[in-house]
């Protein structure tokens, strides 16, 4: 049997990888879950903050210079 002729068998329900390795998926599932229920620390949402100013700076920007010609 070749590399390219192997077959993954999976069981009914449990959809690639998770068939071979069950606990596995419980963990990601719990940890994604875990990841999901922390909060955003407030230096985070300060940055993102920032970030949306000199957005709307460079916008408005743009939009002068294109109203000045």
């Amino acid at each position: 049997m070749t590399e390219n002729s192997k077959k993954v068998t999976v069981s009914d329900g449990l959809p690639g990888m998770a068939a071979f390795h069950p606990g596995v998926s419980a963990q990601l599932r719990e940890f994604y879950q875990s990841v999901q229920e922390e909060g955003i620390p407030q230096r985070f949402l300060e940055l993102l903050e920032r970030l949306d100013v000199a957005e709307r700076r460079a916008e408005e920007s743009i939009q002068n210079r294109e109203a000045a010609r």
